[in-house]
């Protein structure tokens, strides 16, 4: 969600007024509201119901969901006094579980079920609105506009700073807690067949997975789903007298009051099933050949690890909870996977979703950048960079069913080295000297060691780190690029030559590589001293 001057609009009254139909109530147990600093709100939302008519004749209304809520509070009104009873919205079958309470379901909509027609709706908001300001007034209670320009104002005095609101590991596992694991609540299914929903144990998934963005055939969209299953479950807490979640908008919406939300910490692990190491392994995709299976080993995946690096299922599990071959062919396939093969998947580097994009994202802190930044984003990997992952042939892989394979797969990890061993202080000079313009300037010293040093701690402080930097010369390559994998190198003299080879224009001359590799890694690691334009940091005059 956008913050600024950048206001949210909503299509169509149903998800603008959405909160009004199950939000104003009071919450037991929860910490009092935060309040937003003067003209900053969580709880705009925009009546712009008349463009499903046709262009708007006047700028649309900013409402404050909220500020009314807290003014029926106290007049001890609540969401029926703008909301219908709309039996068509249905929260959960109650074949579902017997132990779950209803409570009646109310229309999104303003005093009214459908949108008619234009007048009818511009007719229901003018003298509801306006007759409900009126007699607020003249009962002596502060109250809104009943003028035309003060509702439909071209620059409105409040910015939304609405954030989205989602279910991370934490939220889930307290709710499964505070439901006593009666996951059918809020997990189900719809069976087209008899045009009902139920529950399939073992088969739970994120609401996303069917409730997209806008609404589609038997299906409402995300927003109005989360706010008619969740919003009006925390109000049927509050009518049992129950601790539960927030009600009003900024409960949710506001930046500050999901910050309040409690971490569970330790956040014990989601019961689905799962296993704890699987396979990555393209045979079970597709009929391959025996070329292509010599080719690429499987890959020993650790699933249980990973759960914990990501607060959603959904990092990886982004369409459904089946394996990434399901929709993921070897293949490209016009009509699944939204024409992204298998290999493209695991292997694009712009996206979180891909195992590769999601380790070249941890690539991004200074510790790393200083070496990664400048390495080509689409130099070809070498098979010692493939085998790291794939490391067991297709046929070790096999196995009679899930249970052997999680273990099988949980045997190599175990088995396969995952720590640097750090370079002996022995085997690092301490220093380099640089002469490549020793003509006007005396000798660069470089601390050598004191950079291999820093480097090396860098990468035993992480994990995946630890994973791609097995071999302790790796590190070496940060500086020394085009060279296989050695404590001691070649010179950059070997392949960077004094003056520029115009031969070969896409290799810098001497001079040149050493700026450009010194300052970018400084750059990128933030070091501030030597600074760029500070010429003598590095090179002392020389004495004439």
């Amino acid at each position: 969600m956008e913050k600024g001057r950048s206001l949210v609009r909503w299509t169509g009254i149903g998800l603008a007024f959405l909160l009004i139909a199950i939000t104003g109530m009071r919450v037991q147990g929860v910490e009092a509201p935060y309040k937003e600093p003067e003209g900053l709100r969580a709880d705009i939302l925009v009546i712009d119901t008349l463009k499903v008519f046709g262009e708007l004749e006047r700028p649309a209304v900013l409402f404050l969901h909220d500020q009314h809520t807290d003014a029926l509070e106290k007049q001890e009104k609540g969401c029926k006094t703008c909301h219908l009873k709309d039996a068509s919205f249905t929260l959960i079958p109650d074949t579902l579980d017997e132990a779950i309470r209803r409570i009646d379901p109310l229309s999104p909509k303003f005093k009214r079920l459908k949108d008619e027609s234009r007048q009818e709706v511009m007719d229901i908001y003018h003298d509801e609105c306006i007759g409900c300001h009126t007699r607020t007034a003249d009962e002596g209670y502060e109250s809104g506009p009943v003028t035309c320009g003060e509702c439909h104002q071209k620059e409105p005095e409040v910015v939304s700073v609405r954030q989205e609101m989602g279910m991370d590991l934490s939220l889930h596992y307290r709710h499964v807690k505070a439901q006593e694991k009666k996951c059918g609540v809020c997990h189900h299914k719809f069976d087209e067949i008899k045009d009902q929903l139920f529950y399939a144990k073992g088969e739970e998934g994120s609401c996303r997975y069917c409730h997209r963005e806008v609404k589609e055939e038997n299906r409402i969209s995300m927003r109005l789903a989360s706010h008619v299953a969740c919003v009006n479950c925390h109000r049927d807490m509050v009518d049992q007298q129950k601790e539960t979640g927030p009600i009003r908008c900024a409960g949710c919406h506001s930046e500050k009051m999901q910050a309040r939300i409690k971490k569970v910490d330790p956040l014990p692990r989601m019961e689905r099933n799962q296993p704890d190491a699987v396979f990555v392994n393209i045979t079970e995709t597709a009929e391959i050949s025996a070329d292509m299976e010599a080719r690429m080993a499987a890959v020993p995946f650790d699933h249980k690890a990973h759960e914990t690096y990501n607060d959603t299922c959904r990092v990886c599990h982004h369409e459904g909870m089946e394996t990434c071959s399901t929709c993921h062919t070897l293949a490209v396939a016009p009509d699944a996977g939204k024409k992204v093969n298998l290999e493209q998947a695991m292997h694009q580097e712009n996206t979180n979703t891909s195992c590769i994009g999601c380790h070249m994202m941890e690539q991004a802190p200074k510790e790393c950048a200083g070496c990664h930044n400048f390495m080509p984003k689409d130099r070809k990997q070498d098979d010692a960079f493939c085998k790291v992952c794939h490391s067991v042939a297709p046929s070790q892989a096999a196995a009679a069913d899930k249970d052997e394979e999680s273990q099988k797969a949980a045997n190599v990890l175990e088995a396969r080295k995952t720590r640097m061993d750090p370079i002996p202080e022995s085997e690092i000079p301490e220093t380099v000297t640089i002469k490549a313009i020793e003509k006007e300037f005396e000798p660069a010293i470089m601390p050598h060691r004191k950079i291999i040093d820093s480097l090396q701690k860098g990468v035993a402080s992480s994990k995946l780190a630890n994973h791609f930097h097995t071999d302790r010369a790796t590190l070496c390559q940060g500086c020394h690029h085009n060279t296989p994998p050695a404590v001691k190198p070649p010179k950059c003299s070997n392949c960077h030559g004094k003056p520029f080879d115009e031969k070969k224009p896409i290799m810098p001359g001497l001079k040149a590589a050493y700026h450009r590799q010194c300052m970018e890694c400084h750059k990128n690691m933030g070091i501030e001293k030597p600074a760029a334009v500070d010429c003598a940091a590095c090179h002392k005059e020389k004495k004439k």
